[in-house]
């Protein structure tokens, strides 16, 4: 059973998510916030699988309780827009990926089951754009702390990741099988302590493995 927190300001909200989860088989609601504090208390007693986090909320916003939320949940960040301001800073600060809120129920339930399953919610197309907006105001390339113990071809797969390109584009750019590209992207992320993809991406961004331009 999958456990889910949902933090966002308005009840109505929370209450359509609430019906919509709860009636999956696999999925139980087991606590509500209504700011980001609240939610950071919540998921310390009610160990969510999963944290639907609102960007926007009075107090303690989404960005902030993202970066304070105990190790264990993951996190999902709903947002009005696909490009908010806030996205990256949320991937940086530890979410798996993002929805925005008007998007239809079946992908919201496949989205949850998709982060509790530890894969990121980044599809290439919205990586691509938020390579293109970070690209655009990124300073100067950051040290990553690990990067120096991969391997040149996890180096080169790293790459391929921040440019947005999914297990099966990599190994077909690669001339390996998609297995191979997996296990290549697997032994980077626990090189680098990446919990997921969407951490991988921002790695590719912030060291400068991805430049402006490339795409």
């Amino acid at each position: 059973m999958i456990k889910v927190l949902l933090a966002d300001d308005q009840a109505l909200v929370r209450a359509g998510f609430r019906a919509l989860l709860d009636a999956q088989p696999d999925m139980t609601v087991v606590a509500e916030a209504g700011d980001g504090a609240e939610a950071v208390r919540l998921a310390q007693s009610s160990e969510p699988d999963v944290v639907l986090m609102d960007i926007r909320m009075p107090g303690t916003d989404g960005l902030t309780a993202t970066r304070l939320m105990p190790p264990g949940p993951r996190i999902i960040i709903l947002t009005t827009f696909e490009l908010d301001e806030y996205v990256f800073e949320a991937l940086r600060g530890g979410a798996s990926g993002f929805l925005v809120k008007d998007t239809e129920p079946a992908e919201l339930i496949q989205a949850v089951r998709v982060v509790a399953a530890g894969e990121a919610l980044l599809s290439p197309s919205v990586t691509r754009r938020l390579i293109g907006e970070y690209a655009s105001r990124a300073k100067e390339p950051l040290a990553v702390d690990g990067l120096d113990q991969l391997t040149d071809r996890e180096r080169e797969v790293l790459t391929l990741v921040g440019a947005g390109m999914t297990n099966d584009e990599i190994a077909a750019k690669l001339f390996m099988s998609p297995a191979t590209a997996k296990t290549h992207v697997s032994r980077t992320m626990m090189k680098l302590h990446a919990r997921d993809r969407a951490q991988l991406v921002v790695i590719a961004y912030e060291s400068g493995l991805v430049k402006p331009g490339w795409l």
